[in-house]
């Protein structure tokens, strides 16, 4: 969904109220779960990670990150939930169930799409993993799912990954589609540097 002002606290929070009890805009609800095997037939993959550092520090930092929502560059983007989905310093609950709106800036438009949490990650190893995918609900201009993820190796290395699946929803994203993914491409690489800065404002990063 597209407007010509950005919108108002309110006018979202009246956007997730819609959304929130409408079912998944897709049919594989939970694919990422299996890793980059794959797309679903007809949808675009993408699939990408960047270096954060070493050890448990490292590792601790992007685990805040993520509970942040960090990897959505600031400027641009801005991720709401609504006042029960929140946590007590305003982040969207990092919790199956939260929906969420993600309000863009581009292309002289305020876009604002809407997602639901479908599962988190809080793995113990021998890979230590933390995380949560989303999902598109039918308010958002692409469909599919995105897994926002940090790991820790068995090296004591540090790593944060995006794995989605997606493939345009509504008619304008079928006809921008190559500015389309020239926007998810900007956003992968916005994404990665605010993570890799998150962390290295906590540790030093070799």
């Amino acid at each position: 969904m597209w407007r010509l002002i950005r919108p108002s606290p309110e006018w979202i929070e009246g956007f997730l109220d819609r959304q929130a009890p409408l079912a998944h805009s897709y049919a594989h609800v939970g694919r990422t779960r299996s890793g980059p095997s794959g797309p679903p037939a007809g949808f675009d993959l993408d699939h990408n990670r960047t270096f954060l550092g070493e050890g448990e520090e490292a590792f601790a930092a992007a685990r805040v990150a993520v509970d942040r929502w960090v990897m959505f560059p600031a400027g641009w983007t801005q991720v709401v939930a609504r006042p029960g989905d929140r946590t007590p310093a305003g982040d969207p609950a990092v919790r199956e169930g939260t929906v969420v709106a993600m309000v863009a800036r581009a292309l002289g438009l305020w876009w604002v799409s809407a997602c639901r949490v479908v599962y988190t990650l809080d793995e113990e190893g021998p890979v230590r993993r933390y995380g949560f995918a989303y999902g598109t609900l039918p308010g958002h201009v692409e469909r599919g799912e995105e897994r926002f993820s940090v790991e820790m190796r068995e090296d004591g290395t540090v790593w944060y990954a995006l794995l989605a699946f997606s493939r345009p929803h509504y008619w304008m994203a079928r006809l921008g589609y190559p500015l389309t993914r020239r926007l998810q491409h900007r956003f992968v690489r916005h994404s990665l540097a605010a993570m890799r800065a998150a962390v290295a404002a906590e540790v030093d990063v070799p």
